[in-house]
């Protein structure tokens, strides 16, 4: 078919992209009724959940970005800024399937890319680190789930499928099935692998202490080679590695 021949079709035939919006909008409230269990009809989560109508008008400001209606599209999205809490940059690129839960404080940037069935909880921002004026903030891969208050900054990729901790400040690039924990963020590669077609990823206590784990092992090590040293003595001269996952109290004077 030419583009002529594209640009010549009755305005009838476009019945097609109309079920595509349905279909589409249909997609999002299913999405939300897979990842929030308090969510308990497709009506409730239409009418209460501000996380979805925040993407729902960004869908508006981004065609009038994409139509060089620069002003509208920032207008509308601070109108939609104001109604909930969240605030979407119209430039910013969203693919299907994206949630936000809650959302109040989350941020996105201009040159943001995000990919299929995302979820971000509150308080996430996906923010830039440059003053130039292009690629400037995060792409996230597909099914990236990035806990409550994270920060993701700058022209960095998350890979698909890896999981951010809540709080945590990600500045570097994530390879695919990684999870994030800490500040700055730390990266550790799943043992058990995400992948398309699996549950949503949710499990937010799942989060290994990294830097935690290295230094109670250091300490053990430590304590061990102290008690094979020729005159040893019982004095405490250091804090002494956790018992289990508690630090001991008597270390700290509390």
């Amino acid at each position: 078919m030419t583009t002529h021949q594209i640009t010549s079709i009755p305005l009838a035939d476009s019945r097609p992209e109309r079920v595509g919006f349905f279909a589409s909008i249909r997609k999002d409230l299913d999405s939300v009724l897979e990842r929030d269990p308090a969510a308990r009809s497709r009506l409730e989560v239409f009418l209460v959940y501000s996380g979805l109508h925040a993407i729902w008008a960004h869908r508006i400001t981004h065609w009038l970005w994409m139509h060089n209606l620069n002003f509208l599209g920032r207008w509308f999205s601070q109108i939609a800024r104001n109604l909930t809490g969240v605030e979407i940059h119209p430039g910013a690129t969203i693919g299907p399937g994206f949630f936000i839960d809650h959302g109040m404080g989350v941020v996105i940037g201009e040159t943001a890319e995000i990919g299929a069935d995302v979820t971000l909880y509150h308080g996430v921002t996906l923010g830039g680190t440059s003053l130039e004026k292009g690629k400037r903030h995060p792409t996230l891969g597909d099914r990236v789930v990035i806990g409550a208050g994270a920060k993701v900054l700058g022209a960095i990729t998350i890979g698909d499928d890896s999981r951010i901790g809540a709080n945590a400040v990600v500045v570097k690039s994530v390879p695919a099935n990684s999870v994030v924990v800490g500040v700055p963020g730390q990266i550790v590669q799943r043992s058990q692998p995400h992948h398309m077609g699996d549950a949503p990823d949710l499990n937010h206590t799942s989060l290994p202490d990294v830097l935690g784990l290295s230094l109670k092992q250091l300490m053990e090590r430590v304590e061990a080679l102290e008690t094979r040293v020729e005159g040893h003595t019982t004095t405490k001269a250091h804090v002494h590695p956790p018992k289990g996952n508690n630090w001991s109290g008597e270390d700290f004077s509390i």
